[in-house]
């Protein structure tokens, strides 16, 4: 890990006030790109069948996915499925996000490319509770959000603000403007992996929920000691389409086929009260909604999700100013987001239970998020991947 992605927190003069500082705003990068969504919760779980896209064009700027004819190389790991990789149109053409469709926060996902990637084994789920409690038990390792700010990384703080935690979502009393995030995001003292929501939570009952309040750091450990990796941008979204081209969603067009819920998002007013219509209010277990075309819970909703790219706003720019298809894109060199430029980025990918047509729909595949390497919150997660080689890209 080089320097840049050391933990960085921002200390000031009060705790309230630690959520506001400019200087490394830990907290504004989780709440303002982390996107707010809505989905679905179809009425079985039988997974869709979902050939390869043969039509000439499917949307706007979308090529027909070519997977790979290939068979999976040999039975998969435990608790993943087979990518095929294979050609396909990455990006969004979403006319509308809401709130989130502000100038620079959202055109981030055009133009649409064409790009290719090797076929690799994903994770079925998110990493959980229980899957992320072997890997703390086994090596002793303490994340970032347990980890308290020392007066060497900020020599000018008040000792009562040298306290570890993290970000926490808290529904308002009533109908708020939605401009200002602050009013329903908090940093929460001894908020982290064990204790998603502050110090009186715990992980009880929990076993099968993912595993949140992780900063990027946290998660490459993890799989780095499982043996595997976290995706690329590119290798998520090949299989978050599931064999689709050009859908609005990982499951198709609609957004509740058949008037049925397909992933777990915001139904009510935000960020007042989750009315819960998915079947859950809040943090959901995984794999409670069907698997997209390749046998991938929650690809989107649920909570967000890290990968391995430097995120800027102009890298698709950039792929597609050479022209022809990118193979295998591992993200930019450096991070850069215009609203934030001092700040180290990671994308964030599928949305969370948070996401909602009033405020955000980044639960739309293709369409992107981003986070600050040392932030975590209670709606964001992660999954691994694998190479059939067992060869790993740079985390």
């Amino acid at each position: 890990m080089t320097k840049s992605l050391r933990p960085k927190r921002s200390i000031s003069a009060t705790p309230a006030a630690r959520v506001k500082q400019a200087s490394g705003q830990r907290w504004v990068i989780v709440l303002v790109l982390a996107a707010l969504a809505a989905g679905a919760f179809l009425y079985g779980t039988t997974r869709p069948k979902v050939a390869p896209d043969t039509s000439p064009t499917t949307a706007a700027g979308f090529l027909p996915t070519r997977p790979n004819p290939a068979r999976p190389p040999g039975p998969a790991p435990e608790g993943m499925v087979w990518i095929p990789g294979g050609e396909f149109s990455m990006g969004s053409d979403a006319a509308c996000e809401s709130l989130c469709g502000l100038p620079g926060v959202t055109r981030d996902a055009l133009p649409i490319h064409r790009v290719y990637v090797d076929g690799f084994w994903m994770d079925k789920t998110d990493v959980t509770n229980e899957k992320f409690q072997e890997f703390v038990i086994a090596t002793g390792y303490v994340t970032v959000a347990e980890r308290a700010p020392t007066k060497e990384e900020f020599p000018t703080a008040p000792p009562e603000n040298l306290v570890a935690g993290s970000t926490v979502f808290t529904p308002t009393p009533g109908p708020v403007s939605l401009k200002n995030h602050f009013q329903w995001w908090r940093y929460q003292q001894g908020a982290d992996w064990r204790h998603p929501e502050g110090p009186d939570t715990d992980l009880r009952g929990r076993e099968k929920y993912p595993v949140v309040q992780i900063a990027y750091s946290d998660a490459a450990a993890y799989a780095k000691w499982a043996g595997r990796r976290l995706p690329t941008e590119a290798e998520f979204e090949f299989a978050a389409r599931g064999g689709l081209s050009g859908t609005t969603y990982a499951w198709g067009d609609g957004l509740k086929p058949g008037g049925k819920w397909m992933a777990n998002i915001y139904q009510g007013q935000f960020p007042v009260k989750d009315a819960g219509e998915d079947g859950f209010a809040g943090l959901a277990p995984v794999a409670q909604f069907p698997p997209n075309g390749y046998g991938l819970h929650d690809m989107a909703g649920n909570v967000w999700q890290w990968c391995s790219d430097w995120y800027r706003r102009d890298y698709y720019e950039q792929l597609a100013a050479t022209g022809g298809t990118a193979r295998n894109p591992q993200g930019p060199d450096t991070p850069f987001d215009p609203l934030e430029p001092t700040e180290k980025k990671r994308v964030h990918r599928g949305g969370s239970f948070l996401c909602t047509d009033q405020y955000c729909t980044r639960y739309m595949v293709g369409t992107r998020g981003k986070g600050e390497v040392s932030t975590g919150s209670n709606h964001l997660g992660f999954r691994c991947v694998k190479a059939p080689s067992g060869a790993q890209t740079n985390q």
